[in-house]
């Protein structure tokens, strides 16, 4: 049974930062793509970020390209969401997610989200 569990989530003020953490279980952790996805109240889920299984590549949602950097550790089925300049409409939901395939078209599994919430 696959689990995905992050933590790191919490409430900052503007121009602060946070460490997203994700760990995977019960999977073959670096075979896949990962990702990090955020929803806001009212709003879509939308993509934050993903990386390559190896970590040699990376994509970000132009609202955090050159604030956020996601990385991976794959000794450690780990994935990371390093949010840096955070911004009050960063505030969401945050949950990574992973595929059941090698092509990373869909993302199947879900952890349960953490919070992070950016006051002005």
């Amino acid at each position: 049974q696959v689990q995905l569990t992050e933590s790191g989530g919490g409430s900052v003020q503007a121009g602060g930062s946070l460490r997203l953490s994700c760990t995977a279980s019960g999977y073959v952790y670096s075979r896949f793509c990962m990702a990090w996805f955020r929803q806001a109240p009212g709003k879509e889920r939308e993509e934050v970020a993903r990386i390559s299984s190896l970590g040699g590549r990376t994509t970000y949602a132009s609202s955090v390209q050159g604030r956020f950097t996601i990385s991976r550790d794959n000794a450690k089925n780990t994935v990371y969401l390093q949010m840096n300049s955070l911004k009050p409409e960063d505030t969401a939901m945050y949950y990574c997610a992973a595929p059941a395939a090698i092509s990373c078209v869909n993302f199947d599994y879900w952890g349960q989200g953490t919070q992070v919430t950016v006051s002005s």
